[in-house]
């Protein structure tokens, strides 16, 4: 099971590159996806002890779920800072993994739950195909495939029991 929680000293500031930004109440600029954001500088955020003081609150909420360190790892620990080639590569991936982590941390959630047993098994198999051994076009094939639609389904099936627990 991948680790769901954010390491930003394993990972290469994906969500500072990745990530669109929109001015507004959250983010102090516009900045489209893939590039850099201009306040990372040598690759770490230059104003990360003043975000909320300088409109970039929703960067101090932004939680990558693991998926920042998880795309570094799947690129052998090579990141797009010493290979800037990377970029679009990890960019995306970053994004595949995201979306994964997500299903992941929702599926992880349902185990609260009074799961019936087939209920259960399904929980169990949809987990497997997400944190079985991953590659960058295994994420991206997960991500975009039909996993992300069953899991989604699934976890609907499920309001009627989130419903008793709440």
């Amino acid at each position: 099971m991948p680790d769901l929680t954010p390491d930003c000293a394993a990972c290469a500031a994906l969500c500072c590159v990745a990530l669109a930004l929109d001015k507004g109440p959250r983010f102090g600029l516009d900045k489209p996806a893939g590039l850099p954001c201009p306040n990372l500088a040598h690759h770490r955020c230059t104003i990360h002890e003043r975000l909320d003081a300088q409109g970039f609150s929703g960067c101090t909420a932004y939680d990558c779920r693991g998926a920042g360190q998880r795309t570094i790892a799947l690129f052998d620990g090579q990141s797009w800072r010493d290979n800037p080639t990377l970029l679009p590569a990890q960019s995306e991936t970053f994004g595949n993994v995201r979306r994964l982590h997500d299903l992941l941390e929702l599926l992880t959630l349902a185990d609260r739950l009074p799961l019936t047993p087939s209920e259960q098994a399904t929980r169990t198999a949809l987990m497997a195909e997400i944190t079985a051994p991953l590659t960058p076009a295994r994420a991206a094939t997960l991500a975009s495939g039909p996993l992300p639609q069953r899991a989604r389904a699934f976890l609907q099936a499920l309001r009627p029991h989130a419903m008793q627990a709440g």
